[in-house]
């Protein structure tokens, strides 16, 4: 989902879904049908009562369609059936975001075979072609850079993985709106091995640059 690019929270229970809606809205929502304390259903009730209008999509491992018309019917705007390919959930979300459907290429290459420091086409799509804000949203991503790039490396060093994989996150989807795309790939590389020093200094190499870059 994040390479939608979108930001992503999780949550482990309606409680904490709860909370999270409570605390900030959210342009959609995606849940499973069956829950380990309730039900999507339930909890799409609960959520509509302080968010009439946020879209939601709903996942089951349950193929029949009185189950899918159920869910149709409670408010979901559509029904996943797993198992199915990351890109279809990616489409979905897409799709009720108002965003182009389909997985775009990838991000041009320089000489050297690397992505590009930056890709302005990214940056556009991910701001519904908006060009105007890109510089403004650069300039805030890159005051940022240098103490999230401290703060994975300081992780790094203490073997603190979690804290990497927290930061990494973070970081990967600011990557996806402003169109840092060498950064990108190279935390979307460290998050699958956080614990490769090649990786990380490819890592640190990207975020270099990107600061060096920025404008």
């Amino acid at each position: 989902m994040e390479a939608v690019p979108a930001y992503v929270d999780g949550a482990d229970s309606l409680a904490s879904a709860m909370a999270l809606s409570a605390s900030q809205d959210y342009q959609l929502w995606l849940f499973d049908a069956h829950l380990p304390d309730g039900s999507g259903i339930d909890l799409l009730e609960r959520l509509r009562r302080s968010h009439p209008r946020t879209p939601a999509l709903a996942h089951t491992a349950t193929g029949e369609s009185e189950v899918r018309d159920r869910l149709i019917a409670s408010g979901f705007s559509e029904v996943l059936v797993k198992p199915l390919p990351a890109a279809a959930i990616r489409c979905a979300i897409r799709r009720l975001l108002g965003l182009p459907e389909h997985d775009q290429p990838a991000a041009p290459a320089s000489a050297a075979g690397q992505s590009a420091v930056w890709d302005d086409d990214g940056a556009a799509r991910a701001l519904n072609g908006n060009r105007a804000h890109i510089a403004t949203l650069r300039g805030l991503f890159t005051q940022e850079l240098p103490n999230a790039r401290r703060s994975i490396l300081a992780a790094s060093q203490l073997g603190n993985l979690e804290a990497m994989r927290g930061e990494l996150h973070k970081l990967r989807a600011s990557c996806g709106f402003v169109g840092a795309a060498r950064l990108g790939e190279a935390v979307q590389a460290l998050q699958a091995q956080p614990d490769s020093r090649a990786l990380l200094n490819q890592f640190d190499l990207a975020a270099q640059d990107t600061i060096e870059q920025a404008g």
